[in-house]
């Protein structure tokens, strides 16, 4: 095959389950997402447990999960599907009046934390930035993720030991922590792009985290960083 021909090839699309409990969501995201050709919705599911299975069954890419459902939660079905291992990486869509669902997610397995009234371009970008292995949490999300922290007791049990990590990786977590990119921490640090995702990658595997959002997580309970700093 000729490297034109190659080039001309289709990227094969990001394939999606809708888990929401409301028809209307679920047909406004699905309508969006068939206009766009990097996208393909493979499933929708009305409650959490119909979105386990169809993650178990059609093994999407991304599952596009509402937080409150009857019956199974999307927190809960978020943790199953995360505990199956696999492909599926998953979408946590929720409103401003969700706070206190926000942790609770994320310890789940949530790889994108995204509220509803975003536009829907941001939705599609967040799924393919998940898709992409990467983590996306919304801005707003973020500051509520900071202020839950800040209103948690402090609780020294709970903390992951960090006793497997080097000085230099504690580094590199405090700044993931505190919201730095990759190009911005390899600036910190004076080292290379690469060097910072070698770190990264090396903490994923040394902490046991799925991505850069647990990362943030273990740094906030590990007590390397704190709101406002």
């Amino acid at each position: 095959m000729s490297q034109d021909t190659a080039a001309a090839a289709p990227a094969v699309p990001v394939r999606v389950v809708l888990a929401d409990d409301q028809p209307l969501v679920r047909t406004a995201l699905r309508m969006v997402m068939a206009d766009t050709p990097d996208i393909e919705v493979v499933g929708e599911a009305g409650t959490g447990d119909e979105a386990v299975r169809l993650a178990a069954r059609l093994a999407p890419d991304v599952v596009v999960m509402d937080i409150r459902m009857p019956g199974m939660d999307g927190i809960e079905a978020t943790e199953r599907i995360a505990a199956a291992g696999g492909d599926p990486r998953v979408v946590v869509l929720t409103t401003f009046d969700d706070d206190d669902y926000v942790y609770g997610a994320l310890r789940a397995g949530a790889a994108g934390f995204l509220v509803k009234d975003m536009a829907l371009d941001d939705i599609l970008a967040a799924v393919r930035v998940v898709a992409a292995g990467d983590a996306l949490i919304a801005p707003s999300v973020t500051r509520r993720l900071i202020e839950e922290f800040a209103n948690r007791p402090a609780s020294p049990s709970a903390r992951p030991p960090l006793t497997a990590i080097t000085d230099r990786e504690r580094e590199v977590l405090v700044l993931v922590g505190g919201g730095l990119s990759n190009a911005e921490i390899a600036e910190r640090l004076v080292i290379s792009v690469a060097t910072a995702k070698t770190y990264l990658t090396r903490l994923l595997a040394k902490l046991g985290a799925r991505d850069r959002v647990q990362l943030v997580i273990i740094a906030y309970e590990a007590g390397l960083v704190s709101p406002g700093r």
